[in-house]
């Protein structure tokens, strides 16, 4: 699924857009014991209490693609006969009305989820029917439909109530311990919409946690190996590229793989394509050769990425760079700089000692003050 999929069904989540009629609950104790499980209809629920479990669920659709919501896909013989994929299928066609179905798929959840107080697992199923847009550009009612699951499993915590008021004795009084379901840690909607169209080659996974892999859940559910987290592809790729170039990994070198990703990002963004922007291997390649690293480092990072990330991988950009600034740092110093100003920095070996040069020429400030720097303060520079 592309943003522009996820997107469409996001905005369906809600009381007043959605066909889902019903939302099943079960309440599972740290010790994995199920306190509870139940049944709500929509229809029933007070409005407030609607848009509550209605938020609950259209959070495991949020995030960033290929950080927070990662396309998985099961392999053809999964499709064609295997008990995760049958199960699957069954729960979508029985819209979840089945309960030994549906407990089984709890079941595997509890078998691979543990969480400190607790957590709530939430499961509804809706039917949508895909519009089209037609030749006059109005958007048309469709024969096409989409049935799909989506399951937001949402940690429990518990609060202290504050003193509260009760009208019927027109006094406060404390309002005990409650537990509370906040925003959803996992989740999983099945089967994909891709092209605007049921995939059920794939499904799309979601984690608020970018630097746990969810191994257990991802092997119980679906049978598939977790993807490398997006927090340790970032520490994989930073350690890839100094362990490959070594003594030729300077400044400029970051600066213009960090500048390359990021033009990628603007450019794609700007192009207003739906589809997810991935970085290749080739690309970065041409950074290195184009910023002065030589060949047989731009060879060594090339034998070194494919044993990292896999032969032909692409990246999520945003998972190996941060587009929103460029940090430099020392034992004692952290420098921050706008991502798109990186050029403002150069690194400078003066009288034996290794400097980090920024230009200062006007709105200098130290802790909040602004500041002058006195000629007294100028030393000349013979390069």
């Amino acid at each position: 699924m592309n943003e522009k999929e996820i997107g469409e069904i996001r905005r369906r989540i809600r009381r007043d857009r959605s066909n889902m009629t019903a939302i099943y609950g079960c309440y599972v104790n740290d010790q994995k014991q199920i306190i509870s499980q139940y049944r709500s209809s929509t229809a029933m629920m007070s409005e407030n209490e609607g848009e509550k479990y209605f938020s609950l669920m259209k959070k495991a659709l949020s995030g960033i693609l290929g950080k927070n919501l990662i396309n998985l896909s099961f392999t053809t013989a999964q499709v064609a006969d295997s008990p995760e994929h049958k199960l699957l299928m069954d729960l979508k066609n029985c819209a979840l009305q089945n309960d030994e179905l549906r407990n089984q798929l709890i079941q595997k959840i509890i078998d691979s989820v543990s969480m400190e107080d607790g957590y709530l697992i939430l499961l509804g199923c809706e039917t949508y029917d895909v519009p089209f847009k037609g030749k006059d550009g109005q958007w048309n009612a469709s024969e096409d439909s989409y049935t799909y699951i989506l399951c937001a499993v949402c940690p429990v915590k518990q609060a202290k109530g504050n003193l509260l008021y009760k009208p019927e004795e027109k006094e406060f009084h404390d309002g005990g311990i409650t537990q509370v379901a906040m925003s959803p840690a996992l989740g999983f909607l099945f089967p994909a919409f891709d092209d605007r169209a049921a995939n059920i080659y794939n499904t799309l996974f979601y984690t608020r946690d970018t630097g746990a892999g969810h191994e257990e859940f991802l092997n119980r559910l679906f049978r598939m190996k977790a993807p490398k987290p997006a927090k340790e592809q970032k520490k994989s790729f930073e350690g890839l590229l100094y362990s490959s170039l070594k003594d030729e990994c300077s400044l400029e070198v970051m600066q213009s793989v960090h500048d390359t990703i990021c033009q990628r990002i603007e450019l794609h963004k700007e192009s207003k394509d739906p589809e997810t922007l991935m970085i290749s291997k080739e690309e970065i390649k041409y950074s290195l050769e184009s910023s002065g690293v030589s060949s047989a480092k731009v060879a060594k990072f090339s034998v070194d990425f494919d044993e990292t990330f896999g032969l032909e991988a692409d990246l999520h950009p945003k998972n190996i760079i941060d587009n929103k600034k460029f940090e430099i740092h020392t034992p004692d110093v952290a420098i921050r700089i706008a991502p798109d100003r990186s050029d403002l920095i150069e690194t400078r070996v003066i009288g034996g000692v290794k400097y980090i040069l920024i230009p200062a020429d006007e709105d200098v400030e130290v802790n909040g003050v602004p500041i002058c720097i006195h000629k007294k303060d100028f030393v000349e520079v013979i390069v």
